[in-house]
């Protein structure tokens, strides 16, 4: 199988069992999966679980993809499901370490006297795992609105309101931690 061929076949062929199609899917998207479990879960070795089972899941339930063109938003709902699983699985704890070096890049963070990584790093540990989803989305992989609402399964409006709210709650959380 060549890099050369499009995405659209290779889904076209995985959903239809070709085992090489679904490698070399697995290959294209790894990284940038493991970077959302990554910002979503906030701890490396779950995000390699993570990611893991996301391509474990997905293979399993590829044949019932109804739609090769909403692939991506399809691989993205079944990486969200994986960290929630893997987060219910692990307890409710607290997410140990955040390594944020892209995500504060792209963040439209509000300014705050300093700009400190370590504020903004104990404010997104504070922040549900729904909000750190979203955020992700929206600033580590630079999806707008739209995407977010196919990738979760909701309305572009429950997206966008989502979106509002994690933005609102990571804004107090940087306010809290500034003031310690």
């Amino acid at each position: 199988m060549t890099e050369a061929v499009d995405e659209r076949s290779l889904v076209v062929l995985a959903c239809a069992g070709d085992v090489a199609a679904f490698e070399s899917l697995v290959r294209r998207r790894m990284n940038a999966i493991y970077r959302l479990d990554l910002a979503i879960l906030g701890d490396e070795a779950d995000a390699a679980d993570a990611a893991q089972e996301t391509f474990i899941s997905a293979w399993r339930a590829l044949a019932g993809l109804r739609d090769v063109d909403s692939f991506e938003a399809w691989l993205h709902r079944v990486s969200i499901n994986a960290c929630r699983m893997l987060q219910r699985a692990r307890g409710r704890r607290l997410v140990r370490e955040m390594p944020m070096a892209e995500l504060t890049a792209a963040a439209e963070v509000p300014a705050r006297e300093p700009a400190d990584v370590d504020i903004l790093r104990a404010a997104l540990k504070k922040l549900s795992l729904d909000h750190r989803t979203v955020l992700a989305l929206h600033h580590l992989e630079g999806r707008p609105v739209k995407e977010i609402a196919e990738a979760l399964g909701i309305p572009e409006g429950t997206a966008k309101s989502r979106l509002f709210k994690a933005r609102a709650a990571l804004d107090r959380a940087i306010g809290e931690e500034a003031q310690r």
